[in-house]
């Protein structure tokens, strides 16, 4: 066979594919997903956030590598940091919304999830006056010694998933990282607008998001367990529910990477 035409084969398959999986989407749910479809949006000149999500909520998450032998310190650092945030009058738009370590995956890590209520004007308020102060500037600093490596992102929820709720009690998180191919966001959002349905009843997610600045084309679920177990048999009972299947068959061709990460709440953060 000609390169050409494995080529060809290729794009027939891709098309074949996306052509059955949007006609699907569309035969299963007439309701408001139909303002998800993909052939309808993409000759649109509106943006993907503008249908998926609520843009005037931001959420900032960062990811900081730790050097190995600094992580009570850089805790405590934290810790520092978070109580000097709160108090300050410009972050009355601003709240930690969940504070992690990695337990499972990259080690060494630590991960803050930051809710911002007003769009990214509140942002730049909060840079403008907390990130220029200058304590928060020597604990920032103080910070910098500890770690090897850091990441900040920009990211909107799925209007699809459930409010994030604060979780009570001793819980174990796993944070699902994808990197998409680019332009199948709607695609995997019609699939699981459908599929959370099925993860729903053991009160087991706990956001979803897609990036806006940072690394773009990713998706972040992130799930609440109460132990490795747990999630186990949530996992295994998912495939007994119908529709689940195919939510995986529809979207796993739209992956290029993912990862996913176990983590445990610090001290100070707000969900436990």
């Amino acid at each position: 066979m000609s390169q050409l035409t494995r080529n060809l084969t290729k794009s027939f398959n891709l098309y074949q594919r996306a052509f059955s999986t949007s006609s699907v989407c569309q035969a299963r749910d007439q309701g408001w997903l139909n303002n998800l479809f993909v052939r309808k949006i993409e000759p649109t000149k509106e943006s993907h956030s503008s249908k998926l999500s609520d843009k005037e909520i931001i959420y900032e998450l960062h990811t900081h590598n730790v050097r190995s032998d600094s992580m009570d310190k850089y805790l405590a650092n934290y810790k520092q940091t978070v109580d000097f945030v709160r108090s300050q009058e410009a972050t009355a738009n601003c709240e930690l919304v969940g504070s992690w370590s990695v337990t499972v995956g990259d080690l060494d890590q630590c991960v803050h999830l930051y809710k911002y209520t007003g769009g990214f004007e509140r942002v730049d308020n909060f840079h403008n006056n907390v990130w220029t102060h200058p304590d928060y500037k020597k604990l920032a600093k103080e910070r910098g010694n500890m770690l090897r490596a850091r990441h900040l992102q920009y990211l909107l929820a799925f209007s699809f998933w459930p409010e994030i709720t604060p979780r009570a009690g001793k819980n174990i998180y796993e944070i699902r990282s994808y990197k998409l191919q680019p332009g199948t966001m709607i695609e995997w959002s019609n699939n699981w607008a459908r599929a959370i349905k099925h993860r729903a009843e053991n009160d087991g997610p706990f956001a979803g998001f897609f990036s806006q600045i940072g690394r773009l084309y990713n998706v972040h679920h992130i799930w609440c367990y109460p132990s490795l177990q747990a999630r186990k048999e949530t996992r295994e009972s998912a495939w007994k529910m119908p529709g689940w299947d195919e939510c995986v068959a529809y979207t796993v061709p739209l992956i290029n990477d993912m990862h996913t990460r176990i983590c445990v709440p610090t001290e100070f953060s707000p969900t436990q």
